[in-house]
């Protein structure tokens, strides 16, 4: 096995796979990525059984072959040095030596018959939508996620579509019992593989994140348990929980609460000032509401006390809410507009946060008993 290629595109390849590959596991190949060449192309791929990443590169290939390396060592070693082409040679004990202008690595790699099998793509049906709209519905939705190994149903986001022969919907849901996010984007196709919804898990979804280009299309299916995006040069597999996702439209509050009307930056800023003096035993904010103002208060006795005053378009009765002041600035931060609407629930039913156009975006946030 030898070849030769460009040490920024071989460094973004390997970039790739680190937030895949395992780094504590028992099993030591988990540890490194497959490079694979043939046809001019090296490919590189990682896997941790539920994840997999398969990338393709163009190189110049004076030999075929394969070997598995330390996706980590690979990419300390080759981010280190200088040059614009790294020149890779196998010699017959799996050691490989990598070498750029005057520096020469020498590294040993595992056989690639260890290494598990990745399953083909061939089979999938896939479905298009910009890269854009992906990112959108992580980026609204991904922070409500559950962090509680108990409830693996809830360590994800729930992805489902509907259509009504005009109008393509996909829909991105996250909870952790505290909260809940939805997400909508319009698409020009409609994907019927996903009608009654699949449940991403958090690792997994991150990695969508992070191979998708706002500035390009992607490609997404369903095969044998498997959610599958295809870019232009890498395809990525991650493996569905298998669990009933909780009915979340039950959730959102059939009447509605108390309307204020917000401006984003202005309550935004004010909650991050309340954050200030919240700690990790007590991080919440007692927001009250009276004619013409709104009120913010964080008193923590072990950092001190936080309070601020904003002007408001509201008429309604004298009323005080807590809330988890992190879960607010989480809801408020992902809108893209000036103005927002919150829907405060009265005595402890839910609170509603939405833009104040549109419907693409809401997340419900139960309040704190004060």
């Amino acid at each position: 096995m030898e070849f030769k290629i460009n040490r920024n595109t071989f460094l973004d390849g390997i970039q790739k796979t680190l937030g895949i590959v395992e780094k504590k596991t028992t099993t030591p190949i988990l540890n490194n990525v497959l490079l694979k060449t043939e046809h001019n192309k090296l490919n590189i791929i990682a896997t941790d059984r539920e994840i997999s990443l398969i990338s393709d590169y163009d190189a110049d290939i004076a030999e075929k072959g394969e070997i598995t390396l330390s996706a980590k060592k690979l990419y300390e070693m080759v981010r280190e040095i200088q040059g614009e082409t790294v020149h890779f040679s196998k010699s017959a004990n799996n050691i490989v030596k990598v070498t750029c202008q005057r520096a020469v690595y020498k590294i040993p790699g595992l056989p690639a018959d260890d290494f598990p099998s990745v399953a083909d793509s061939q089979n999938v049906v896939f479905f298009n939508i910009p890269g854009s709209a992906i990112k959108e519905l992580i980026n609204k939705t991904a922070f409500a996620m559950a962090f509680d190994e108990s409830r693996k149903n809830l360590n994800g986001v729930l992805l489902e579509t509907s259509s009504d022969g005009t109008n393509h919907v996909w829909r991105m849901v996250a909870t952790d019992g505290h909260r809940l996010a939805v997400a909508k984007v319009n698409t020009a196709e409609p994907c019927p593989e996903m009608t009654k919804g699949v449940i991403i898990p958090r690792k997994g979804l991150m990695e969508v994140k992070k191979i998708t280009d706002i500035h390009e299309n992607v490609s997404v299916g369903i095969h044998k348990n498997m959610f599958v995006v295809k870019t232009e040069n890498t395809i990525l597999k991650v493996n569905l929980v298998d669990a009933e996702y909780p009915d979340y439209k039950r959730v959102i509050p059939a009447e509605k609460g108390v309307g204020v009307t917000l401006d984003k930056e202005s309550f935004l800023h004010a909650l991050r000032r309340m954050n200030v003096v919240s700690s990790e035993r007590y991080s919440g904010v007692i927001i009250s509401f009276t004619a013409g103002k709104m009120t913010l208060n964080s008193t923590n006795l072990d950092v001190g006390e936080a309070t601020e005053e904003i002007d408001i378009q509201y008429a309604g009765e004298d009323m005080d809410v807590g809330f988890n002041v992190n879960y607010v600035i989480d809801a408020v931060s992902v809108i893209n507009m000036e103005s927002i609407v919150m829907e405060v629930g009265v005595g402890l039913k839910p609170t509603l946060i939405k833009p104040a156009e549109g419907d693409n975006y809401l997340c419900i946030v139960m309040p704190l008993k004060i």
